[in-house]
């Protein structure tokens, strides 16, 4: 009884989601004129390449906008606004030719579009500026702009002419062209913003401009639902199938499936005991595919005085006790359920071949086995050294993990202050769940001992996760610091190994080791997702790596 009640209120609370919406409904057997209807997890909170920060936000944003790049099927940069682009002898200057493109009010998509919208990145310094700096792109002077206020119209980016872009680096990027898929580098139109009041650029479709495959139709920050349009005037137009996509946040995974067999939606991401259902269910495991989410679930130690009883967590020997009693295999297993990877390295898997071999950079997950891995007797040896070190017998810590990340989330955080509490004597873990945004803050304002939280790729290099443990990086949540590794990933990014390929993949693997012998992270598991995908819908693409999912070839049948 209290499970049909509990299914009723769920389905009311699905379909009133849906019926407030005010949306084209989803397609429904293939119904002609229907938009696609599409689960997110969480609430769009922007559409501002300069403030947006996470994948949904992203997948929007890319629905409506073009940059000069784009991915295919297989995750590889083609054309989009760029035509075509050439690139000089010293591999440093990028000159990117426009092709004939319109914004949605008629205003051609010129170069000076993309110098506006790079220089705005770059001068306020947001969180994915770092895609412009000497990490990443190298874009000439970036670093100069970002971290010391230089004038931004000193960027090496510039438009001799409307259909000419050019693209200065400090040094050689080989995997350049494929940033340029990534919304920080997309478009602004410079005539439309300076015209909307301070803060209202992308907080509404009257505010919003599109070049690409899909309108803004209805939307407001943080709306449950909203709605994107087919774009007419799109330059790739004949090749979009979709009217619209009408997205609805669900931030429950147990309305998901309900969702989905009411036909509410077409396209949802389930967990948990619901992947297993769904596989033992015959009117619904012909609808189940699992695809690669790319980014990474691991363990973030604060090691600042300011936290973990005065910095404790400083110590090398506590952070690898506490990552080698943790069971990967159980947490994939028994509590996220939905073909996740247990992962030991500081680089996931299944994103990042290298050019030479092919090979994946974290194919081996037992390459750094003396550092990672449930081996409990080892880590009971690190916990008595570092008891030895510190002077004290006993430690206690807070977790912090969101509330609104995936109802797994919670039990994975419950499973590891299990097995650590089990296994590491005097080592207590305390429980905090709170939004993502309050996790997030926590953690930019270093105000927490332990996250439990992700990170997923924005390019296909493994830069894209050992830049964040430089020195004094933005994202170097824990504060560890390393003049060793600081100088391996200057050598990747601007020094001895720029031009050569196979001593650069080397070297990272060094730089990588470094990470796993100090435990500045406790890698846990590669995120996958289960999708179920109403009949008759084909041709959306999965990718691991900066849009997880991407609509332009997108049919109902």
């Amino acid at each position: 009884m209290k499970k049909a009640l509990a299914f009723a209120l769920a389905l009311v609370l699905v379909l009133g989601l849906a019926a407030c919406g005010g949306e084209t409904p989803a397609a429904e057997g293939g119904k002609s004129g229907a938009y696609l209807g599409v689960m997110l997890g969480t609430n769009v909170m922007s559409l501002d390449t300069d403030l947006a920060t996470d994948g949904d936000s992203f997948e929007v944003i890319a629905d409506c906008i073009d940059g000069l790049m784009q991915m295919d099927a297989d995750g590889a940069a083609v054309p989009a606004i760029a035509e075509s682009y050439d690139l000089s002898d010293d591999g440093c200057t990028y000159t990117f030719h426009l092709r004939d493109a319109n914004w949605s009010n008629g205003a051609p998509v010129t170069a000076n579009d993309f110098v506006f919208a790079w220089r705005r990145i770059c001068q306020n310094a947001g969180e994915y500026a770092y895609m412009f700096d000497s990490s990443v792109g190298c874009v000439k002077n970036a670093d100069a702009i970002i971290y010391d206020g230089a004038d931004p119209a000193t960027l090496g980016v510039s438009a001799p002419d409307d259909k000419t872009l050019v693209v200065e680096l400090e040094v050689p990027v080989s995997f350049f062209p494929s940033l340029m898929y990534f919304p920080t580098f997309y478009p602004i139109n410079e005539d439309f913003y300076m015209g909307l009041e301070d803060g209202t650029y992308g907080t509404s479709p009257d505010t919003f401009l599109s070049n690409g495959a899909f309108l803004l139709d209805q939307y407001s920050p943080g709306a449950a639902s909203f709605s994107v349009k087919k774009n007419e005037g799109y330059w790739d137009a004949a090749r979009v199938k979709l009217p619209g996509i009408s997205y609805q946040v669900v931030g429950s995974s147990d309305n998901a499936p309900i969702a989905f067999k009411n036909k509410t939606l077409n396209v949802v991401m389930i967990s948990g005991n619901q992947v297993a259902a769904a596989e033992n269910d015959a009117g619904l495991s012909q609808n189940l595919k699992v695809t690669g989410a790319g980014y990474m679930w691991y363990l973030s130690f604060s090691q600042t005085e300011r936290n973990a009883q005065g910095g404790m967590l400083a110590n090398a020997n506590l952070r690898l006790a506490i990552s080698n009693v943790i069971d990967r295999e159980s947490l994939v297993d028994n509590y996220v359920m939905d073909g996740s990877l247990a992962t030991y390295t500081a680089v996931p898997p299944q994103f990042a071949a290298s050019a030479t071999t092919g090979e994946d950079f974290s194919g081996d997950q037992t390459r750094f086995a003396d550092y990672v891995g449930l081996n409990v007797a080892a880590a009971q040896g690190y916990l008595a050294a570092a008891k030895e070190e510190l002077g004290v017998d006993s430690f206690t810590f807070t977790m912090i993990y969101g509330n609104n990340e995936g109802d797994e989330v919670a039990k994975v955080a419950q499973a590891i202050k299990a097995q650590v509490e089990e296994n590491l004597e005097g080592v207590t873990i305390n429980l905090q769940p709170m939004t993502k945004a309050e996790r997030l803050d926590k953690m930019q304002n270093d105000n927490y001992d332990i996250a439990l939280t992700r990170w997923g790729p924005d390019y296909a290099d493994p830069m894209t996760y050992l830049g964040m443990w430089i020195t004094d990086n933005s994202n170097n949540y824990g504060f560890w610091s390393n003049a060793d590794y600081d100088q391996l990933i200057a050598d990747c990014t601007t020094g001895a190994y720029i031009s050569d390929y196979d001593a650069r993949w080397a070297a990272l693997y060094e730089a990588e080791e470094l990470v796993m012998a100090e435990a500045v992270i406790a890698p846990l598991y590669t995120k996958a997702n289960a999708n179920l995908i109403s009949d008759g819908v084909s041709g959306i693409e999965f990718h691991p790596v900066a849009l997880n999912r991407v609509y332009k070839n997108a049919s109902i049948g």
